[in-house]
């Protein structure tokens, strides 16, 4: 069992910038890669970016390459979303989601077995 917590989403202007951080209890941290999706009202739940379980590799949605980053820290079970340059269309509930490491980094929601509660991120133009 694990479980999540985000922080750090607030509401800012387009350009700013934001540090998400999910925060992991139970089961060790580097039994899985991790991922941050978002979901804006009225819209499906989409791949932000990835992480795999040792950190060495990452994946981004072509929305945000270039603007976030990814980052863990397996020592402290926390992972963290950097968010530079955002912009309103950013806006969303941001949720951080564990997977079994041996899917990969997986775009997919499916294979993400545990969720966070989310952290709301409002991006004003």
């Amino acid at each position: 069992q694990v479980q999540l917590v985000e922080s750090g989403g607030g509401l800012v202007q387009a350009g700013d910038s934001l540090r998400l951080s999910c925060a992991a209890s139970g089961r060790t941290f580097s039994s899985y890669n991790m991922g941050w999706f978002r979901q804006a009202p009225g819209k499906e739940r989409e791949f932000v970016a990835g992480i795999n379980w040792s950190g060495g590799s990452t994946y981004y949605a072509d929305s945000v390459k270039g603007r976030f980053t990814i980052s863990g820290d397996n020592a402290k079970n926390t992972v963290h979303l950097q968010m530079n340059s955002l912009l309103p269309d950013d806006t969303a509930m941001y949720y951080c989601a564990a997977a079994p490491r041996y899917y990969g980094i997986s775009v997919s929601r499916n294979v993400y077995n545990y969720w966070g509660q989310g952290t709301q991120v409002t991006v004003s133009s």
